[in-house]
């Protein structure tokens, strides 16, 4: 038996096809907007829609538009589709915060897949740039921030003469040119951001903590956060298939 999971982000989409044991066999990866042009979803999954799969299809998702299209188009189908929220995921994991409502499900998700930790920090790259607290294995809440190619794009759009930049490593202590101003102002503004939260959460804790990057930029930023860390392209996905395995 197969399963089909995925994640719904404002930039991008990642959606898994699951063994029998809940191990990821497949992923696609592509921009949230493409949800939205005819039969491309139908066409990635083509492959995997009528091969012995499990007929609930779960997804994360902070893009509500962008799910209720998925629901549109596998409607036809005998396929039923879940949002995370849609279970009662204080089964899984105590979240300690003031408004659930407002948690994003990628963040929960997150939270969920990092659990067995007992107490970890995750670090995730998307759109925004997200720190997330489990502290004896309850979600105590975290940090949201701007996302680094979010505030790269945004620079070089409400600028006149600010160019684009992809961010590159070995950056010197200040640039010689304007690209290696900007570089040097996003990767060393970004660590000392990173490293300045990390330590705002932890420094006071008794409890060790394990630090867990996903994301766009997690291997970028990998070798300049100053702490230990690890690094799961797929802790989401490993929580949202907990839900499904408590749920349905």
């Amino acid at each position: 038996m197969n399963y089909i999971v995925g994640d719904i982000g404002n930039t991008s989409t990642k959606v898994c096809i699951l063994n029998n044991k809940f191990e990821i066999v497949k992923s696609f990866n592509f921009e949230t907007i493409k949800i939205f042009k005819k039969r491309y979803l139908k066409k990635i999954l083509s492959n995997y829609l009528n091969k012995n799969l499990n007929s609930n299809l779960l997804f994360s998702s902070v893009v509500p538009a962008a799910y209720k299209e998925i629901k549109k188009i596998f409607k036809p189908t005998k396929l039923k589709l879940f949002e995370i929220k849609d279970f009662a995921l204080e089964r899984i994991i105590k979240i300690n915060v003031k408004n659930k409502k407002q948690l994003g499900s990628d963040r929960i998700a997150n939270a969920i897949g990092a659990k067995k930790f007992k107490n970890c920090l995750v670090l995730d790259f998307g759109t925004a740039t997200t720190f997330d607290v489990i502290k004896n294995e309850v979600y105590e809440g975290g940090v949201i921030a701007p996302g680094v190619k979010l505030s790269i794009m945004n620079l070089n759009k409400n600028t006149a003469l600010l160019p684009l930049i992809n961010l590159k490593k070995n950056q010197k202590n200040y640039g010689k040119n304007t690209k290696e101003a900007l570089n040097a102002g996003f990767v060393w503004g970004y660590e000392g951001l990173i490293n300045n939260i990390i330590n705002k959460i932890i420094s006071k804790e008794r409890n060790n903590y394990k630090i867990i990057l996903t994301g766009g930029y997690a291997n970028f930023f990998n070798g300049i956060i100053k702490k230990k860390i690890s690094i799961d392209q797929d802790i989401t996905i490993k929580g949202i298939a907990k839900v499904y395995k408590e749920f349905i």
